[in-house]
């Protein structure tokens, strides 16, 4: 009898430890994917803020209830701006910042090889 008890705790401490432990790495996750709005270039998982305490804080009870990390990522963007997320989504308000980097690094392409052209064909003559 005193076996089986003590197998029963080991095998409640080893699950809890698991759970525990998924837990604190999706927190952990969510937490390097936001942004501390009082420090400049900080996740709250970085920052020691008071704001980043609060929605360490807010994430925790959101996921206590069962919610996703997409549901938790919706809620803080309605809460204060897409700002808050270090990767924002793709839409109409900001295609531009998500293309613009590379229709530049394609128009600098065309330009240096236009550039190469001239001065081969400037040499040849």
């Amino acid at each position: 009898m005193k076996i089986k008890f003590f197998l029963f705790i080991i095998c409640v401490l080893i699950t809890t430890s698991i759970h525990t432990s998924e837990n604190q790495i999706k927190l952990l996750e969510v937490y390097k994917n936001l942004r501390c709005l009082v420090c400049q270039g900080q996740s709250i998982a970085d920052s020691n803020s008071d704001f980043a305490a609060t929605i360490k804080l807010v994430v925790q009870d959101q996921l206590n209830e069962g919610k996703t990390e997409a549901e938790i990522y919706n809620f803080l963007i309605s809460k204060y701006g897409e700002w808050i997320v270090y990767q924002p989504s793709l839409n109409k308000n900001n295609f531009l910042l998500w293309f613009l980097p590379y229709l530049i690094f394609a128009v600098g392409g065309l330009v240096l090889f236009f550039i190469i052209q001239k001065s081969r064909h400037n040499k040849d003559n």
